[in-house]
């Protein structure tokens, strides 16, 4: 009995030793470029570009597969973020894929809403709250305006309301899409 214990043992620890120095030869390293497009997307993971979410549309844009004018959400700020980032001219917004509209958020028509939860199994940020046969709700915060709930509904009781743009909602413009420190610091070190 011990012996098969101090084997299985054994044979753990050396399987443990092979994945361990197979997780940092083998090691695939991201190309931050990618990482920098993505942080620039919105992060709606609406898939209105083509690609199933940010990520991916950020490989394509990266490795030179898809233009840089594809994300309705993120719009005209966003493309000429993404041309800075790679060095190279900023296009007009793809008419025919992009149309660049006032942002949304969807709202549900809780007296319409018969609680079938289609419409949470469409949110890719879990932003729709509700169980089975119970009204659902919308996290306004948490909410992208990527419309994919609005379709699956069966009773149409999901509406996109335009955000009312506020004092609190209000931030700077960033044309090179730094971080507010990272932009903010240099004026900071001149004073």
């Amino acid at each position: 009995m011990i012996e098969a214990i101090a084997a299985i043992s054994l044979l753990a620890l050396i399987f443990g030793l092979l994945l361990g120095y197979s997780s940092i030869r083998f090691k695939v390293e991201e190309n931050p470029v990618v990482e920098q497009v993505n942080e620039l997307l919105p992060q709606t993971q609406c898939g209105q570009c083509g690609y199933p979410g940010c990520k991916p549309y950020a490989e394509a844009v990266a490795a030179g597969e898809a233009p840089i004018n594809l994300c309705p959400p993120g719009g005209t700020v966003t493309m000429e973020s993404i041309a800075t980032v790679l060095g190279v001219e900023p296009i007009p917004l793809d008419v025919e894929v992009v149309e660049e509209r006032p942002k949304t958020r969807a709202w549900i028509d809780e007296d319409v809403c018969i609680g079938c939860t289609v419409c949470i199994k469409a949110c890719p940020v879990d932003a729709i709250l509700g169980t089975t046969k119970q009204m659902h709700t919308v996290i306004a915060s948490e909410c992208t305006g990527c419309e994919k709930c609005v379709e699956p509904c069966p009773v149409d009781c999901i509406y996109m309301v335009p955000i009312q743009a506020g004092v609190a909602d209000w931030t700077w413009p960033f044309p090179e899409r730094g971080r507010p420190g990272e932009i903010a610091e240099p004026a900071r070190k001149a004073a």
